[in-house]
């Protein structure tokens, strides 16, 4: 009993500390870059280098990159995931395999992402430094977190379920859509999230591909910067740019507070309407 209330005691601990931490960043950049947000920040295209104006086409960027990477990368990763999970033994040489490959791409430096997807998207098919570009990149990033992710919680569905479908007479797919994504979906939502906060964050990749042009882009060859890579230039590169480059980061932590909230909110609906 003295050695489970240790424990628990320690897992309190690190969770408030975690909890704590995320606080103390959030603090930290409302306290730094409050001053220089407001309604036109986020309504003005930035001038002078960033020093004055606003945001306003870089979330237009940032939104049509990171949408860009969901809709190519979400089909793929969940496929991909389904098969491992449910079309592959899980001692077969091939599964072992992609599972590797998987692993390792997602400790993989995005830089190296950045200049793949440069020498491909942009050089080889001919896309340029574009929108397009820079989110079939980010795609490639999040596909191994985002297949890996849902094929975990393929498998951690209980067994007891399949069996149940398949006594009813149902068919594989009819198991899959109606019992095992349904149960998944929240797995599905973990994926999601951590794709799209890596998607969100990215820079060095974005640099190489989506382009470092501060214009509002009209369709997705053109070029356009990420409000991350904003934020990298304000810092490192624009004397006096550092409170802007505080009010944008706090931007885009809010920006991923609201997907982290639509996507699970997305999910129960698609639990629900599935289970029905």
């Amino acid at each position: 009993m003295k050695s489970e209330r240790l424990f628990a005691g320690l897992l309190w601990t690190v969770s408030m500390g975690v909890c704590a931490l995320l606080v103390w960043i959030v603090v930290d950049l409302a306290w730094r870059g409050i001053g220089s947000l407001s309604i036109e920040f986020l309504t003005s295209v930035p001038r002078d280098a960033g020093r004055a104006g606003g945001i306003s086409s870089l979330l237009i960027s940032t939104m049509w990159i990171v949408s860009t990477a969901t809709v190519v990368a979400l089909p793929i990763g969940l496929f991909s995931a389904v098969l491992l999970a449910e079309g592959a033994q899980q001692n077969a040489r091939f599964a072992r395999l992609v599972r590797g490959s998987l692993d390792m791409l997602s400790a993989v430096p995005s830089i190296v992402f950045g200049l793949f997807g440069n020498a491909f998207f942009c050089i080889t098919l001919g896309l340029g430094y574009s929108i397009l570009s820079g989110g079939l990149t980010l795609a490639c990033m999040i596909l191994p977190i985002l297949i890996r992710t849902i094929e975990e919680a393929l498998r951690s569905v209980p067994a007891e379920q399949k069996l149940a479908a398949s006594a009813l007479g149902l068919s594989r797919a009819t198991t899959l859509t109606h019992v095992l994504l349904p149960a998944a979906a929240p797995g599905v939502a973990v994926g999601l999230v951590l794709g799209i906060g890596r998607a969100l964050s990215e820079t060095a990749a974005l640099i190489f591909t989506s382009g470092y042009v501060t214009r509002t882009p009209h369709d997705l060859l053109d070029s356009g910067r990420a409000l991350s890579v904003h934020i990298y230039d304000l810092a490192m590169n624009i004397p006096g740019g550092n409170g802007r480059a505080y009010a944008s980061a706090l931007v885009l932590v809010l920006m991923l507070f609201v997907l982290n909230g639509l996507v699970r909110l997305a999910a129960k609906r698609f639990t629900k309407r599935l289970a029905t």
